[in-house]
């Protein structure tokens, strides 16, 4: 039977329904919305039906969607502040690429319009990453600043006990911390500020799973990793892609490798006999790739490469770069959400917000492709 032309759709009634409820004050803002599954049940809609009617729901600005988490009412102005202000904790910003494209996307993302976002600098005096850290912290608490964003340090002796340090400096102040990337190395007893902070960032797992799994479609079987020591929670997540990999493939020669970053010519002891590696991110790629070329050896004839992160120089090496892609503006924007979800809904648990990776396949793989190409 064809439809009444004169009728509003479905879809439009379960819209029409659920904004009057939301108005009404039937559901609070910040408070977690019903599922689709629920709204089936009640409307006896179809689940086309109702996803049509939520997605409405959030074009007209009524609820978010939250990937990996669900949907809620949308939040009202911050309480009594016109202007949140937000900090920023990223000592490792001109040296980890992805962070400066997710932090302007913080800054551009259509939540920000009410929002202002602190680019903090440490002091000429600051001795180190672990000083500028600390330094940062401390400005974030002297200013009050409503929430911060932090990106915990990696590859240096003191790093842990320094993201400990920031993490009670801003929790004793009681600022709200989303964690960019990663989460800092936890140990016995120190598990306390974990409960209160969130973190956005792409499932590393299946980076790793994604960049090994593309090397043995290719034929690749002496797959090795390439890291630097003392590298973030990331890192380790992304080796346990690599070996799941290699385990469903029933290949059992794993091989970790470890490059100098202050001895940069040097090829870790058996590494030579890889016919490919996977690299732990793309600087780690494009430094493997100058000391493999510099011993003569051919990418990808000798030897394919694939990274991690796509930063903006991974096409502009000798041999441009098979890599995962990091979505830096998803990322940005996701951040910003979760931040302002925290503010509203202080007491709700702490959450793993992993954003989907894609390979872009360029010719340090060996795929036969010319030209970029997104999977």
């Amino acid at each position: 039977m064809s439809q009444n032309p004169n009728q509003p759709a479905k879809y439009r009634k379960i819209f029409d329904q659920l904004s009057r409820d939301i108005l009404a004050g039937r559901y609070q803002a910040g408070q977690k919305f019903p599922s689709e599954a629920a709204l089936v049940g009640r409307f006896g809609a179809s689940r086309i039906t109702v996803g049509h009617a939520v997605r409405e729901l959030q074009q007209k600005g009524l609820v978010d969607r939250v990937a990996g988490s669900g949907t809620y009412v949308r939040a009202a102005p911050h309480r009594g502040r016109q202007s949140p202000v937000f900090g920023l904790i990223i000592p490792n910003l001109g040296e980890t690429e992805i962070f400066e494209p997710i932090c302007r996307a913080i800054a551009a993302a259509p939540d920000a319009r009410n929002h202002a976002l602190l680019w903090l600098h440490a002091g000429e005096g600051s001795s180190g990453k672990e000083d500028e850290a600390l330094q940062l912290a401390r400005q974030c608490v002297a200013r009050a600043v409503a929430g911060v964003f932090f990106a915990p340090l990696e590859m240096a002796a003191g790093s842990a006990a320094v993201n400990q340090r920031v993490m009670k400096m801003l929790k004793d102040a009681g600022i709200p911390v989303v964690l960019l990337d990663r989460r800092p190395e936890e140990h016995p007893g120190e598990n306390a500020a974990r409960g209160r902070c969130d973190l956005v960032g792409i499932d590393n797992q299946h980076a790793g799973y994604l960049a090994t799994s593309h090397l043995l479609r290719l034929g690749a079987r002496r797959i090795g990793f390439m890291a630097y020591r003392g590298q973030a929670t990331t890192v380790k997540a992304r080796m346990h892609g690599y070996r799941d990999a290699l385990a469903d493939a029933k290949v059992k020669d794993a091989r970790t490798f470890y490059l100098n970053p202050n001895v940069p010519a040097v090829l870790p002891a058996g590494a030579s006999a890889c016919d490919a590696f996977v690299c732990a991110n793309d600087r780690i790629a494009g430094r493997l790739m100058h000391v493999l070329l510099a011993r003569g050896l051919r990418i990808p004839q000798d030897v394919r490469l694939v990274g991690i992160d796509d930063v903006n120089y991974a096409s502009l090496l000798p041999v441009p770069l098979t890599t995962i892609h990091q979505p830096c503006r998803d990322l940005g924007e996701t951040a910003l959400r979760a931040m302002l979800e925290r503010l509203d809904r202080p007491q709700m648990p702490a959450r793993d917000i992993l954003l989907d990776c894609s390979l872009v396949v360029r010719e340090s793989c060996g795929a036969g492709s010319d030209l970029p190409s997104r999977i």
